[in-house]
């Protein structure tokens, strides 16, 4: 089975799953200006003002049109320069925070691979209402599992590949990640790897998504929280100036 994703989902999904700041956002923006009206501001501030909600409204859904509906992020070609294989043999983990638009797309692309899905979301740790929007709509893989995220029911060394595909920023505590990690890395076969994608905290991202950024991670926290976990090396490639693929090692 494959979700045929729709023209410009990435961006509505966006739209649906963070309308609380769009309706704050154009409440405020409601709200300046008849504060302009009543106090009589200059227009050169007002004007500065709605160009700046503008940018800030506008600018993330612009972005996230680009990276979701027309890189080819779900096309999932930037897989070639993983060099990553197919084979009867092979065992796939895909790590979703609950909302799960790839675990489709993954088995097609390595229909011979054995692929499980998990969810580690935790309503009581991840509690931004973004994410658990986003699950209300979400596809499920068949045979889902809802697992922790220090606890994966998997034996050591027993999985090939594992994804984290936009899904690993979900975990907000330092210290989670490193348990999520350490995890990642008992259940990875001595030649294992793990492959996440992320928007990270940076110049590109901040132009982006302005305060938003924060949302993520920077690249030092993520290798960071890698190296502790155990892993011996974290390469990063550019997917669009605003995403990021990480291929750790054991």
């Amino acid at each position: 089975m494959e979700i045929k994703r729709k023209k410009f989902q990435g961006v509505l999904n966006i739209l649906s799953f963070n309308r609380h700041f769009y309706v704050i956002g154009l409440s405020i923006l409601a709200l300046t200006i008849i504060i302009w009206l009543l106090l009589g501001w200059s227009n050169l501030v007002l004007s500065i003002i709605v160009i700046a909600f503008i940018y800030g409204l506008l600018m993330p859904l612009i972005v996230s049109a680009y990276v979701y509906d027309f890189s080819g992020y779900y096309d999932f070609e930037w897989l070639k320069d993983c060099e990553l294989s197919d084979s009867k043999t092979q065992h796939i983990v895909n790590i979703n925070a609950g909302f799960d638009e790839t675990s489709f797309i993954l088995k097609n692309h390595f229909p011979k691979s054995s692929l499980q899905v998990f969810d580690f979301y935790n309503p009581k740790l991840h509690t931004e209402s973004a994410i658990i929007r986003a699950r209300k709509v979400s596809s499920v893989y068949p045979k889902t599992q809802q697992i922790k995220t220090n606890a994966f029911p998997l034996n050591e060394k027993s999985v090939d590949l594992i994804f984290l595909l936009s899904a690993a920023h979900e975990i907000r505590s330092h210290n989670e990640k490193v348990q999520f990690l350490k995890e990642c890395k008992r259940i990875c076969k001595p030649n294992g790897k793990v492959v996440m994608i992320e928007h990270l905290r940076d110049f590109s991202n901040f132009l982006a998504f302005s305060i938003g950024f924060t949302h993520f991670f920077s690249r030092k926290t993520w290798e960071k929280a890698y190296l502790e976990a155990g892993f011996s090396s974290i390469s990063e490639t550019k997917f669009t100036p605003f995403m990021s693929i990480f291929n750790c090692h054991i």
